[in-house]
């Protein structure tokens, strides 16, 4: 799991730069359009990992884990 969660913090800092490189004005619109392109594809595999953890959640609590106090 620490390894989905590392891929997943990278992913976010991809993120962040792309968000960066659109923010420039004398980014051309060829390279902006990429950029969104790759953001809009790391947004969809970050939404799929989150998913995929709360339904690995939704699973354990169904199975009755027994609670600490």
């Amino acid at each position: 799991m620490a390894e989905n969660q590392m891929k997943l913090e990278e992913s976010f800092e991809r993120l962040d730069q792309i968000l960066a490189g659109l923010e420039r004005p004398e980014v051309s619109l060829e390279d902006s359009f990429a950029l969104y392109q790759e953001g809009m594809k790391l947004l969809k595999l970050c939404n799929d990992s989150i998913d995929k953890v709360e339904k690995e959640l939704i699973i354990l609590g169904e199975n009755g884990e027994p609670d600490e106090l």
